[in-house]
């Protein structure tokens, strides 16, 4: 019998929304269903994996923070635009939250996510969202994902916190009564990450991401590499 090699990571976009006080802010988690194939009854930010229609423009105005469209760009073909886009439409699906300011589509909003925005009168910020995070799942995972992660402001959403479903127990919760839930160790990184630069008030695109991997089942942390040094994966990758 033939050995299959490991599964390719696809690309993936999820998104970590805080807010209240700088000290104790609060952050939005829900619990993957019990039955799900990938972390079942885990913990974690809505995101999930880059769809076809994250290619596609989203009818509003689409200005990046030039230093995170530059690290989104490093070591992908995926273009930086279609992570932001997959983070923003999988947090409104997964949340029925929209993440921007008041605001008018500049053309035609394609998509549901995007005519919701429309609806609500609500332009998607896409300069409002900082790269915190990029982590590879495990190589023998049979399902793997190379994520981004972003950081976004939680005080600046509209909608009804429901989602379509995916998500279970969503709810806003203090960051210092985390301890009781499953959450696995890359989310806890994201967190402890996102935290810093919340209570630090750190400016979009002035830290580094982080590149998180795993080499031997050990998990491995460390800053991205600037452009033109592409990451060193290993074996793990």
């Amino acid at each position: 019998m033939l050995k299959r090699g490991p599964v390719r990571p696809v690309d993936a976009a999820g998104l970590i929304l805080l807010r209240g006080s700088r000290d104790a802010p609060e952050i939005l988690l829900g619990r993957r269903h019990a039955k799900t194939a990938f972390l079942p009854d885990i913990y974690v930010v809505p995101g999930g994996r880059v769809d076809a229609e994250d290619l596609a423009p989203s009818g509003f105005a689409e200005a990046m923070h030039p230093t995170v469209a530059g690290d989104l760009a490093i070591g992908c073909r995926t273009p930086p635009i279609a992570f932001l886009r997959a983070a923003l439409r999988e947090t409104h699906e997964e949340t029925g939250l929209l993440v921007g300011q008041p605001g008018a589509a500049a053309g035609s909003a394609a998509g549901a996510a995007w005519s919701a925005y429309a609806a609500a009168g609500w332009a998607p910020d896409f300069a409002g969202l900082d790269f915190v995070l990029r982590a590879i799942t495990p190589k023998d995972s049979p399902r793997r994902y190379n994520t981004r992660f972003f950081l976004g402001d939680g005080s600046r959403v509209t909608g009804s916190l429901t989602g379509n479903g995916e998500l279970l127990d969503l709810a806003w919760r203090p960051s210092g009564a985390l301890d009781g839930l499953n959450i696995v160790d890359v989310t806890w990184e994201l967190i402890r990450t996102a935290l810093r630069r919340w209570r630090d008030r750190v400016p979009i695109g002035a830290d580094r991401p982080k590149l998180l991997i795993y080499r031997n089942d050990v998990l491995h942390l460390r800053a991205l590499p600037k452009a033109g040094r592409p990451p060193r994966m290993g074996r793990r990758a």
